[in-house]
């Protein structure tokens, strides 16, 4: 459960938006983890432990911030049949190793995730960049593989959309 550290910090640190919160939320998250270990003889221990990695992250965002705005999804707001389509080949994923190493690239992916809804964010981070299967995030998330797949594309065309806008501005204001 120890070599999980990293993937709970990821976790936890995207959903909370803070270094600090994320390391109390992943304190607590791996107290609950030690107390019911005993209980889970045959489990996945990354998605046992990111489960309640995320669900601690909620229950601080419940008890810290009012967190309604940040995970409120309508399907008939928020959809558009004309975003445009993005797909994250896996072999230049958002996977940590795979990241240009440019810290301007980095500060703006960082600063496109952050701004995005929870809901998409956090598919986006489980899938992307710590490599679990949509399987995996369901059970996580609680949510069924559909949904997974639904909110990962959206995720990735918000994404594309705003990453796709900055660089246009940042073209621009060079010229």
């Amino acid at each position: 459960m120890l070599g999980h550290m990293n993937s709970a910090y990821n976790l936890a640190r995207w959903i909370t938006g803070h270094d600090q919160d994320a390391e109390d939320v992943v304190q607590e998250a791996y107290i609950r983890a030690f107390r019911g270990y005993e209980k889970y003889t045959d489990i996945n221990s990354l998605s046992w432990l990111l489960t309640i990695v995320r669900n601690t992250s909620y229950n601080w965002l419940k008890s810290k911030h009012d967190y309604k705005h940040l995970i409120e999804f309508d399907e008939s707001v928020h959809s558009s049949s004309n975003e445009p389509s993005f797909i994250i080949e896996r072999d230049q994923g958002l996977r940590q190793d795979n990241i240009l190493n440019t810290s301007n690239f980095k500060d703006t992916l960082h600063n496109a995730l952050i701004k995005m809804p929870l809901i998409f964010r956090e598919v986006i981070v489980l899938h992307e960049i710590e490599g679990l299967s949509y399987k995996e995030i369901a059970d996580i998330a609680g949510i069924p593989v559909g949904t997974v797949m639904s909110r990962l594309s959206r995720g990735r065309s918000r994404l594309q959309k705003t990453l796709s806008t900055r660089s246009n501005r940042r073209n621009q204001s060079e010229l």
